[in-house]
Order: C-alpha cells, then sequence, then structure tokens
C-alpha cells in the first residue's frame, strides 16, 4: 500500500515530464494579420481577419510538420483602422513579435508604407487585397499579393464603360487614398485607350465623407453617361444615394473597394438594377467554381455571415505561405522566402504562383452588377 503511494506521483512526474518534451518539440508559426478591425470598412476587415482564422484553424486540425517537426500556427491579428500611421505601428508591433511571416494589409494606404518595415525586419509579406501597382514597384523581394492590380482592374472597368456601356461623357470621382486615386487613374487610362471619351469632371472627396451634394451638383450639370467613384463601399452608399436624389441616373461604376455584398445595404433605395458595375480583384473559372461555393458554406457555417469580398483570398495567401514553409523544411522567414517566391500552389481562388515583382501570374478580375439588393455576377475575365 506504501509502495503504491509513491508510484503514483512518480507516474505523474514521468507523465508531466513527457509532456513537457511533446510541448517542446512543438514548434509554434506566427503568422501576423493586419486589416481595419475599426472604422467604416471594419466590416471588410473583419472579413479578412475571418479567412484567416480560419486558414490557421484548419492548418491546425491537419497536424502539419515542417521540417519534421509537428507545428501549431498562431495568428497575431493587428487593426491599422485603414490609417497609414497606425499601419506602419501595427508592422513594427509584429515585427517585434518576430511573426514568420505577415498576411495583410487590406488597403494599399497602408499595405504601401508598411511594407518597408517588413522588408527591412526580412519577413515575407503576401496582401490579399491591396491592389495599387506601386505596392509591387518599390523593388522589395518580400511584397507579394494574391489579387491583380489596380492597372488591370482599373483598365479593364474603363475598356467596360467604353465598349460595353458605350460612354462617351465619364464623370471620376476618387478618395485621395493610393487605392482609389490609383484605380481611378488606371480607370481614365483604360476607357481612354478604347475610344473617343470625354472625361467630363474629376471631383474629389474623402474616405471618410457622407455628403456629396456638392461635387453631384457640379457633375450633374455635365449629363455624364458614367460615375466612376475610385473608393469604398461606406462611401459609395451614401454616394448613390444622393445620386438617386439629385436624379443623376448615370451608370455607377467602382473597382473591388465598393463591389461587396454590402453595397447594396448601404445605398439603401438609391441604387436601381443593373445601374452598378464593378470589379473584383480576383475571380474563379467555372472548373474552380465548386472549389468556391464550398468556401462561402463553410465560412457561413463557421461564421455565420457571408463572405463580403476577400477572405477566400486571405484564406489562400495563409495556406500559400505554409506551404513554402513545409517546402522549405523551415518557418525561417530568410530561408522559405526564396521557395514562396517560386511557389506553385493550388488554392481556393486559382492557382497561385508570383512574377519576379510579387504580382500574381495570371490574375483574374470578375465582374458583378447588382440586381434586387443582390450582387449578381457578370462575368470573369483576365
Amino acid at each position: 500500500m506504501q509502495l503504491k503511494t509513491k508510484l503514483i506521483p512518480l507516474a505523474g512526474a514521468i507523465a508531466f515530464a513527457f509532456a513537457g518534451v511533446a510541448a517542446a518539440q512543438e514548434q509554434v508559426v506566427k503568422i501576423g494579420h493586419v486589416a481595419p478591425i475599426s472604422g467604416a470598412i471594419a466590416h471588410l476587415g473583419k472579413d479578412n481577419e475571418n479567412g484567416a482564422r480560419m486558414a490557421i484553424d484548419d492548418l491546425n486540425a491537419k497536424g502539419v510538420t515542417i521540417g519534421g517537426k509537428k507545428v501549431k500556427f498562431e495568428l497575431l491579428a493587428e487593426d491599422d483602422a485603414a490609417d497609414p500611421k497606425q499601419g506602419t505601428a501595427a508592422a513594427q508591433k509584429l515585427v517585434d513579435a518576430k511573426v514568420n511571416g505577415v498576411i495583410g494589409h487590406l488597403n494599399s494606404g497602408t499595405t504601401i508604407p508598411a511594407s518597408k518595415i517588413y522588408h527591412d525586419a526580412g519577413i515575407p509579406q503576401i496582401s490579399p487585397s491591396a491592389t495599387n501597382p506601386k505596392y509591387t514597384l518599390q523593388g522589395f523581394k518580400t511584397a507579394f499579393r494574391v489579387v491583380a492590380n489596380d492597372g488591370q482592374l482599373g483598365g479593364t472597368l474603363g475598356r467596360y464603360a467604353v465598349q460595353t456601356s458605350k460612354a462617351k461623357n465619364i464623370a471620376v470621382i476618387d478618395d485621395r487614398t493610393a487605392y482609389g486615386q490609383g484605380v481611378a487613374d488606371e480607370f481614365i487610362k483604360g476607357a481612354k485607350k478604347s475610344g473617343t471619351i470625354n472625361i467630363v469632371a474629376q471631383e474629389y472627396t474623402t474616405d471618410k465623407a457622407t455628403d456629396f451634394n456638392a461635387i453631384l451638383t457640379k457633375i450633374k450639370a455635365k449629363n455624364p453617361d458614367v460615375v466612376f467613384f475610385g473608393g469604398m463601399d461606406a462611401v459609395a452608399g451614401p454616394m448613390l444615394r444622393q445620386m438617386k436624389q439629385l436624379g443623376i441616373n448615370a451608370k455607377f461604376m467602382g473597382g473591388d473597394g465598393i463591389c461587396t455584398e454590402s453595397l447594396a445595404t448601404l445605398s439603401g433605395d438609391g441604387m436601381g438594377d443593373g445601374q452598378v458595375v464593378c470589379a473584383e480583384a480576383g475571380g474563379v473559372e467555372e472548373s474552380q467554381k465548386k472549389g468556391m461555393d464550398d468556401f462561402r458554406a463553410a465560412y457561413k457555417k463557421k461564421y455565420n455571415s457571408d463572405v463580403q469580398i476577400y477572405a477566400p483570398y486571405v484564406y489562400d495567401a495563409v495556406m500559400t505561405m505554409a506551404d513554402a514553409m513545409v517546402k522549405a523544411g523551415t518557418a525561417e522567414p530568410a530561408k522559405y522566402l526564396p521557395v514562396l517566391a517560386k511557389i506553385q500552389h493550388k488554392g481556393v481562388t486559382g492557382n497561385i504562383a508570383f512574377d519576379d515583382k510579387g504580382d500574381v501570374k495570371d490574375g483574374t478580375l470578375t465582374l458583378y452588377t447588382y440586381k434586387g439588393g443582390k450582387r449578381v455576377l457578370m462575368a470573369v475575365v483576365k
């Protein structure tokens, strides 16, 4: 009896020791994620963060091994509020935390300044949604993106406005952010290349504005066929309402920033069926549709909400980074970075590979309109 009582704590100590060894053998891989979780486009930031968490959960459920060791992935999520200063502070915080890689940021205006901080620290960064061409034109070997850029996005919308909508008189508004100004400039270039058009007005607002009556009244006098807006859905919604109040019946076009499920709600009764045409920097062709549908269903089950726009691209960005680590046999940034640059990853959104600048190869775009308050797919183009 006495022997037994001595063995029980000994057995417990042995079990504890083994647990300690197992825990020591399990390597923690820290993935940073940055998006605006506060502010006007927090719904988009949360969608991105949800996509990252879903990928992390799936990786941990699979039991991934890197270099022969089982790893546990951890997500370090930061809020940049779509503000460049807060974005660089968030980036430095992740660098100080010694993350193995970063997914983000959502906006070009925060992604571009943050990218220098990651580059200087040698930490790979994949943006799932920043589309300004400048991001990958800085010569940073750490910078990648999994969506098409504004040159493709704005150019495609410009061609559509002229060749399909037969627009002659076009008004352009942008919110002066890196994203809004960039996509508006590329839209104008694309439209001018596609035919003879008149840019009858070029107006500016901010990404926090709610009153557009002054600029819309000026635009109304020019009688445009198309109003193009470079900015986000939180501004586009009220703008559409005010266009209706002023009797502006032009087509309303914009990039991925407005191309969300929430736009119909944000615009209230301001949106006519087929009035809005927007493009998402991404999209799957018919052969990959089932994978995307399955992802959307899994997302809805997990979060009890629909995908807004970029969650699948965030998910793929995390999975692509993890794939590079597995193939390199290490999560050490300097060692898996060259493997990431040459990766061939089959994702939910399609096949992911990067060119020498870090842009995704053969990036697709999806054109949408809205009918009955619902976003409706028009075409997937390259």
